[in-house]
């Protein structure tokens, strides 16, 4: 099994792990601080996995690198209009390359 090969099934094993780490932070957060907070009842573990799905459901948090921030997509767009017509035809050209068009 070569490097790549196994850092991507790492993924698969690191991922539920790191989800069943967050749903009990949040389950120790909400049982520490929301029925004190606002007479709310405790929950179980169970609910507390559910809870922090619907907020990555409802929020769209949990972002792994996927899109680029807004800063860098800021610096690419000053780089990419401070090229010339030429740079930006050659810019083109190595993208079509990488995507297969």
């Amino acid at each position: 099994m070569n490097e790549h090969n196994y850092k991507k099934g790492g993924k698969f094993v690191f991922i539920p792990i790191f989800f069943a780490a967050i749903s009990a932070v949040v389950l120790f957060l909400w049982n520490g601080l929301m029925p004190e907070l606002f007479g709310l009842k405790h929950i179980n573990y169970w609910q507390a996995m559910g809870l922090l799905l619907l907020s990555r459901i409802l929020v769209g948090g949990f972002h792994f690198g996927g899109k680029p921030k807004f800063a860098e997509r800021k610096a690419m767009r000053e780089k990419f209009m401070g090229m010339t017509d030429e740079e930006k035809q050659a810019f083109k050209e190595q993208w079509k390359q990488r995507c297969g068009k």
